[in-house]
C-alpha cells in the first residue's frame, strides 16, 4: 500500500511539474516577441511567429464603433526604431491543449518611458517540432500622443 501510495504522489508531482514546464515554454515564446521589440530585432521578431502569423488590432472610437486592422508581422519591427521600447505583460490566463495555447495578457507599452499604449492581447500559439510559435495575436489598445 506504501508503495502504491508513493508512486500515485510521483506520478501527481511529475504531472504538475510538466504542467508547469509547459507553461513556462509558451511564456518563454511570447517574451521572445517582447525582447525582439525591446531591441527593434526584426530577426528574432520574425522567429516568434509561425509561418502565415495575422497580427491584428481592435480600435474602438468615441462612440463605440470598432474596426479591425491587419498589420503584417515584419512592420512591427520598426515600429519605433531609435526609441527605448518596455512592453509590461502580465499573464493573467494561459490555456494549453496539446499543440495548442491560448495566452490572454494585459499590457502597458512605455516607448521613451511615457505611456503610449495599454490594453490586452490575446496571443493563440501553436507546437511544431518542439517549439511554440505565435499563430495569431490580437490586440485592443488605447493609444496616446507620445510627441
Amino acid at each position: 500500500m506504501k508503495y502504491a501510495l508513493f508512486f500515485v504522489l510521483l506520478f501527481i508531482v511529475g504531472t504538475m511539474a510538466q504542467a508547469q514546464t509547459t507553461e513556462d515554454s509558451v511564456k518563454a515564446a511570447v517574451n521572445l516577441l517582447i525582447e525582439a521589440m525591446k531591441n527593434s530585432d526584426s530577426v528574432k521578431m520574425a522567429s516568434a511567429f509561425a509561418d502565415g502569423a495575422i497580427l491584428q488590432t481592435v480600435k474602438t472610437n468615441q462612440s463605440g464603433f470598432s474596426s479591425i486592422q491587419t498589420w503584417p508581422i515584419a512592420s512591427q519591427a520598426i515600429l519605433v526604431p531609435g526609441s527605448a521600447i518596455d512592453e509590461q505583460l502580465g499573464f493573467e490566463t494561459i490555456r494549453i491543449d496539446g499543440p495548442l495555447a491560448m495566452v490572454w495578457a494585459p499590457f502597458k507599452l512605455y516607448i521613451n518611458l511615457r505611456l503610449f499604449q495599454y490594453g490586452v492581447a490575446s496571443f493563440q500559439l501553436v507546437r511544431s517540432n518542439g517549439k511554440w510559435k505565435i499563430q495569431y495575436l490580437i490586440e485592443t489598445h488605447m493609444s496616446f500622443d507620445i510627441r
